[in-house]
């Protein structure tokens, strides 16, 4: 299809040339004004994750905590990708592109504290609960509702249809591996009528539900995993070394390199770690600013955690697992998910790929989850409507239904060049209001150094008109 075959060209396009060098340049601008916040803070971020002091809502109402904002940003960040993408960039850019990505994600970090930060100091308060991202402070901070309906649109369609749709895609594929002709039978429709009604028992139960559902299934999926990568790690311990330097080998491979740079393990590296962590896209700030914190600065050092979970811990345990195998992955012919069940076979039995099953269905249905929150925000900006509310929860439900049945390589395309649109759109607007998150940071490291209540106010940085007046 013609369509189908120009998104495609655009899509290689903005995501080898184009977000790589503004993801990875904004990174490490933020990196060098922030002076390594990721570094520095990072023990600040365990600390205010695990803080319950910002749980205590005397108000009475059901608010989402700093840790359940967290889970669910990590529950969107956290998908497929984990476990197939890792596979296919392995595949296809050798094991370099595991180093490639570790680096774009210790990079990255820096414009996630900014991008959540930013969130969290231009949210506002709807119904008792707290609201914004990326639309909301490009029209409370730059005074441009167009553009910040622009990144709305652009989430909508990307998070909305074209991922939940894959993910749900993802889940009923699971299937094939037990049932003949899965196809062609009625299974992929039943799957996609459970998940339909599963997932609009979630999304109709609110915000809060959305916090809790995440809270519980993400950190019970996520530790699974990572231990499965330990326990392979230590069973092949003495292989370690060897993968560790084949890795590093192969990700200063010059000639390699040279030889074709679009597929290099630096590209691919690169590509894979943007896309599997998302920081500076803008997806994040969004479930960000929904966290009752008493200061900005610390639900945007919670959100570097958020990277590390994904890239570091997870990614990297998927990594370990197909290098320790010792079966090859081949662009094309063996990667994605049969590559990762070839090779957890061959690591732990028959066993880990039932795991595996297990562990797509658990990361693809939190995606869905984390993503609807996402869009629910960015409708919400578009039009306070609860009509509009209900009708689009609807149409979520649709997609999720349909996404079970087919493989639709256009929607998915186009939510693919929809986010790389919409990453251009939020880079521009954080390079823009950067200072706002340096003087935020600069006020939390200040009280914190002289001891003072962790209370922010909007005078404390000379801005006006948010939801932290005194």
């Amino acid at each position: 299809m013609l369509i189908n075959d120009i998104l495609t060209t655009i899509n290689d396009v903005m995501y080898t040339y184009v977000l790589i060098v503004l993801l990875v340049g904004t990174g490490l601008y933020f990196t060098i004004r922030t002076r390594g916040v990721q570094f520095r803070l990072l023990k600040d971020g365990i600390k205010s994750m695990l803080d319950k002091s910002d749980d205590n809502n005397e108000s009475g109402k059901k608010k989402v905590s700093s840790f359940q904002a967290l889970m669910i940003s990590t529950a969107s960040r956290v998908g497929t990708g984990n476990i197939a993408g890792i596979a296919t960039a392995i595949a296809a850019g050798g094991p370099g592109a595991v180093f490639w990505m570790w680096v774009t994600a210790l990079i990255g970090s820096a414009s996630a504290f900014v991008e959540s930060t930013l969130a969290q100091v231009y949210k506002i308060e709807q119904n008792g609960q707290f609201r914004g991202g990326p639309s909301y402070y490009m029209e409370r901070a730059l005074g441009k509702r167009w553009m910040g309906i622009l990144f709305s649109i652009l989430l909508i369609i990307c998070f909305a249809y074209g991922f939940n749709g894959l993910q749900a895609y993802n889940i009923s594929s699971t299937l094939e591996y037990y049932i003949p002709n899965y196809a062609d039978t009625m299974i992929p429709t039943v799957m996609g009528i459970i998940l339909a009604v599963v997932t609009a028992a979630v999304i109709w139960g609110g915000t809060h539900r959305i916090g809790f559902i995440s809270s519980v299934l993400v950190p019970i999926m996520a530790v699974a995993y990572i231990l499965l990568g330990l326990v392979t790690m230590l069973m092949n311990i003495t292989e370690m070394p060897k993968i560790f330097a084949l890795i590093l080998t192969n990700a200063f491979d010059v000639k390699a390199i040279m030889g074709g740079f679009a597929g290099s393990a630096v590209v691919i590296g690169i590509k894979r770690g943007l896309f599997s962590n998302e920081a500076g896209m803008g997806s994040a700030p969004n479930a960000s600013a929904s966290a009752d914190v008493e200061h900005p600065a610390k639900q945007g050092l919670v959100q570097i955690i958020s990277v590390f979970i994904d890239t570091i811990l997870i990614c990297s345990s998927t990594a370990m697992m197909l290098f320790a195998s010792g079966v090859e992955g081949v662009s094309g012919v063996l990667d994605g998910i049969p590559f990762v069940q070839a090779a957890i076979s061959a690591n732990v039995g028959e066993w880990g790929i039932h795991f595996i099953t297990v562990s797509i269905f658990a990361f693809a249905f939190s995606s869905i989850i984390g993503n609807y929150f996402y869009a629910e925000s960015n409708i919400l900006f578009i039009k306070n409507s609860k009509v509009l509310l209900h009708i689009f929860r609807a149409t979520c439900v649709v997609a999720v239904f349909l996404g079970a049945q087919a493989d639709f390589s256009l929607v998915w395309n186009l939510a693919d060049v929809t986010m790389g649109f919409m990453a251009i759109v939020n880079i521009i607007a954080i390079l823009l209001l950067g200072n706002v998150a340096f003087k935020t940071l600069r006020d939390y490291e200040i009280k914190k150094k002289e001891g003072k209540p962790m209370v922010f106010h909007e005078d404390d940085i000379g801005v006006t008109g948010t939801v932290w007046k005194e």
